[in-house]
């Protein structure tokens, strides 16, 4: 008597999320007035760190107050502040043997401070040779953990230089290494000696999340994620004049779906499960918004995570369609598809394993940890021109493909929301020793 009384409940439950179709809900005009926003140029292309990045998360915040959402547990806002170092190099030059050279032709990897070398005998010296792999040697010699200065032959010059580029541009960490530090240095010889004089900047900034929830009924305790990271790639080298990496598939769709499911699910107001929804930062940097985010959340209390990113144009699999990553790991794509049962829309397994791309987006730390967590996306990401590019813009996206998607994960994720589904866990990924 009580198993069928649970049975009856569900299927009310169920009931009561069909009544309110997303055909009602979900707004054509709210979806393209918020991917608008978010991918204008007065946005700067929301790099971490800028001005652009910061009223992008004002205005999410915006959207979550008219929600009606609620500033997740501990926090007084929408705001999920936490901090990271960015390390840039501030200052280099290098002298072998009494001459010195080009700043240009030196290429330092190091979270230290500074260095000060003088053909010390702690440093090692290697050298990439000219029948050698640059990038198979690149990997070795950061490997080594050790000082090292490496000379490296100038039929090279081509790869060193664009490996530099991204060197002087900084990099982003949690917290710097305290040790190891490799000088590149383009030379046909290994010169007997050696000075090495440089410094960093070292700078401890600000990032910040967005989250807001609606707490569960029934089942508070357990809690489904929806999410997308709001931050882009900011300003790039010019490309016939535009300059502006504005992100608009890559991930303002994501968020806009994200706002979407947030005005949805708040409206019907019928969820038994706890629902969080997030703009993460620092995705292009190294996850590190969702890694914070994860911290803070006991994963065993985690039923699912619907990460959406780049949904922007058509799938591989034609209109109507999307696929999720790590598929084959869970349980979770196949609920989806059973409460799609009876519309024309499909998700599919990722057709591009070898990308990995279940463990490049924000999933992938909750994944790690045993959630259901996969990522939704529709993204032709072998053949996408506009990827990480000045031109992913607005007018480079098919807004129907977006509306399709977010009505789609809607309907898909609502026995998971009224608890009547629970996939199944993700095996844990071991820690590497």
């Amino acid at each position: 008597m009580k198993k069928s009384g649970s049975a009856l409940l569900g299927l009310l439950i169920l009931a009561g999320c069909a009544v309110q179709k997303p055909e009602a809900l979900v707004k054509d005009n709210d979806v393209e007035r918020i991917i608008r926003t978010l991918s204008a140029d007065d946005m700067q292309g929301r790099a971490i760190f800028t001005p652009g990045i910061d009223k992008a998360a004002s205005f999410i915040e915006s959207e979550f107050k008219s929600i009606g959402l609620l500033p997740l547990a501990g926090e007084t806002g929408f705001r999920q502040e936490f901090s990271a170092t960015r390390i840039r190099p501030a200052s280099t030059e290098v002298i072998l043997e009494g001459n010195p050279v080009d700043p240009e032709d030196v290429m330092v990897i190091t979270d230290l401070p500074g260095l000060k070398w003088n053909s010390d005998p702690e440093v090692q010296v290697v050298q990439v040779k000219p029948d050698e792999s640059f990038f198979t040697r690149y990997r070795e010699i950061m490997a080594m953990n050790k000082p090292v200065i490496a000379y490296v032959n100038p039929q090279y010059a081509d790869a060193f230089n664009r490996l530099r580029e991204n060197i002087v541009e900084g990099h982003v960490v949690n917290q710097p290494k305290t040790s190891g530090a490799v000088v590149f240095v383009l030379s046909e010889t290994a010169p007997k000696s050696f000075r090495v004089t440089f410094t960093n900047n070292i700078e401890k900034l600000p990032l910040f999340n967005v989250a807001g929830m609606i707490p569960g009924k029934s089942k508070a305790k357990e809690i489904v994620v929806f999410s997308g990271h709001y931050d882009h790639l900011g300003i790039q080298d010019a490309v016939d004049g535009d300059s502006i990496a504005n992100g608009a598939d890559d991930d303002a769709s994501g968020v806009t779906a994200m706002i979407s499911l947030a005005r949805y699910y708040k409206k019907l107001n019928n969820n038994e499960r706890t629902l969080i929804f997030v703009a993460f930062t620092g995705e292009e940097s190294g996850g590190y918004g969702s890694k914070y985010f994860s911290s803070k959340l006991n994963p065993d209390d985690v039923v699912a995570m619907f990460n959406i990113e780049m949904i922007g144009k058509d799938s591989k699999f034609g209109k109507n369609s999307a696929f999720i990553t790590g598929y084959e790991r869970s349980d979770f794509g196949q609920i989806l598809q059973k409460n799609l049962e009876g519309t024309e829309f499909k998700f599919y397994p990722d057709p591009y394993p070898q990308q990995n791309l279940f463990y490049r987006s924000d999933n992938a730390t909750l994944a790690a940890l045993g959630v259901p967590a996969h990522t939704i996306s529709t993204d032709q990401i072998d053949t996408d021109k506009f990827y990480h590019t000045v031109n992913d813009e607005f007018e480079t996206l098919d807004v129907n493909n977006i509306i399709a998607t977010i009505k789609a994960i809607a309907l898909s994720s609502r026995s998971i929301v009224a608890g009547t589904d629970t996939p199944k866990r993700i095996p844990k990924l071991e820690p590497r020793k």
